[in-house]
């Protein structure tokens, strides 16, 4: 919040300013003022540079709006102003939304919150963190309908200087709030489709996950030996055993773990489908000592400033790379499901449709049904088991003690 400088007037003075032959103003603070007309009228004035250029603002009339008031709009224009917002441009937007015409921001805001029951709730978050951070401050106050391409671009370019696949994802909630404004009548065309090209495209890129046993081996023994908190141990002692996706892993809940009968059941956050995870032994002995420390609350893994949130996105990654784990080229917290992935195939030798349903993927039988959550159960807990004893083995150096199901038919 940018400084105002010394408040000078009081709501007695304003009260008994009295008129005069001629037109004069009282000066409170931070650009205000109060202006007294012979007539007796008195009003608020505001004056403040932008952009090298000084902008004057009437707030309305004084004692309709008090002291009070007119100094919480000045300071809300200030911070307007401190933020690289243009005060004039924001309040003609503010107008003309009144009329109904639409801000990008606002038009923005509506199309994220029409659309929010449809997402996870992560990528509901991250899609209007990115439009808060990199959109709004530049474009967010013009009109939609206004916009023009080289304007958009220009956002774009200042988000690929840091980061080219982050700039992308911008572009495309760009584009869709743009379709959904043509679509309300708040715009009559989308100014992203003339952009195809204009970024560099993102070099694809596999997350770091060792396939071979051998490179395996020591990444496990340093997982279990890990020293930190108890709760994020148990998730890096876990997420190779059950493969899920890191955010479903870091979200789970304990209304959907049943330890008795080794299984947990969840929702898969982009599909809104249920998913049912066999639970090995290894894994119902992790939840077990966990459920002492977490079981009375929502989540397994809560975060370490509020318990009624999970942890953190990085925690996993962090952790590894703290204990020395390159989680660029060598392991990441996703890079387990690639791990199991490879290994159950060409080591251990299990079916690759069990694995896909295992991995929650969109595996359908030779009709083009999709199966349920409960298809090859038996198959998928002995699947199951039979990868968490092979990740003790690897733990333990004996990689060499097991016999493929592959060689062994």
């Amino acid at each position: 919040m940018p400084k105002t400088g010394t408040n000078l007037l009081t709501e007695l003075a304003v009260k008994n300013a009295k008129p005069k032959d001629k037109t004069y103003m009282l000066r409170d603070g931070g650009g205000l003022w109060l202006v007294v007309e012979p007539t007796g009228r008195k009003w608020w004035k505001l004056r403040i540079v932008f952009a090298k250029k000084e902008n004057s603002f009437s707030f309305g009339e004084y004692p309709a709006l008090s002291l009070a008031e007119s100094r919480e709009k000045r300071d809300a224009i200030r911070k307007q102003a401190a933020a690289g917002i243009d005060p004039g441009a924001a309040r003609k937007v503010a107008k003309a939304t009144q009329s109904g015409e639409g801000s990008f921001e606002a038009v923005a805001r509506e199309w994220h919150t029409r659309f929010k029951p449809k997402w996870s709730e992560v990528h509901a978050t991250a899609i209007i963190n990115r439009l808060e951070r990199d959109v709004f401050p530049y474009i967010g106050v013009r009109l939609i309908g206004e916009i023009t391409p080289p304007e958009v671009l220009a956002v774009l370019r200042r988000i690929e200087a840091r980061t080219l696949e982050t700039a992308h994802r911008v572009k495309i909630a760009c584009g869709q709030v743009f379709r959904y404004a043509v679509a309300t009548g708040h715009a009559t065309s989308d100014p992203v489709s003339a952009l195809r090209g204009a970024l560099p495209p993102v070099q694809g890129k596999h997350m770091a996950a060792p396939t071979d046993p051998k490179a395996v081996a020591p990444l496990l023994r340093m997982l279990n030996a890990y020293q930190g908190s108890f709760v994020v141990a148990c998730a890096l002692r876990l997420a190779p055993l059950v493969f899920v996706r890191p955010g479903e892993l870091r979200q789970a809940e304990w209304a959907g773990v049943d330890l008795d009968n080794a299984e947990w059941r969840y929702l898969v956050p982009k599909t809104k489908t249920e998913h049912l995870v066999p639970l090995s032994r290894q894994s119902v002995a992790i939840l077990r000592e966990l459920h002492q420390l977490t079981g009375n609350g929502r989540y397994l893994f809560p975060s370490s400033r509020s318990a009624s949130r999970p942890m953190s996105n990085n925690t996993v990654n962090a952790a590894m790379r703290r204990m020395g784990i390159d989680t660029q080229n060598e392991l990441t917290g996703h890079g387990f499901r690639a791990m199991a992935r490879t290994i159950l195939d060409e080591v251990l030798g299990f079916r690759p449709d069990f694995i896909e349903h295992q991995l929650a993927h969109a595996v359908r039988d030779p009709l083009g049904r999709a199966y349920n959550r409960t298809a090859h159960l038996p198959e998928r807990k002995k699947m199951m088991q039979g990868w968490a004893d092979y990740l003790d083995m690897l733990a333990k150096g004996e990689e060499n003690k097991i016999v493929p199901i592959r060689a062994a038919r």
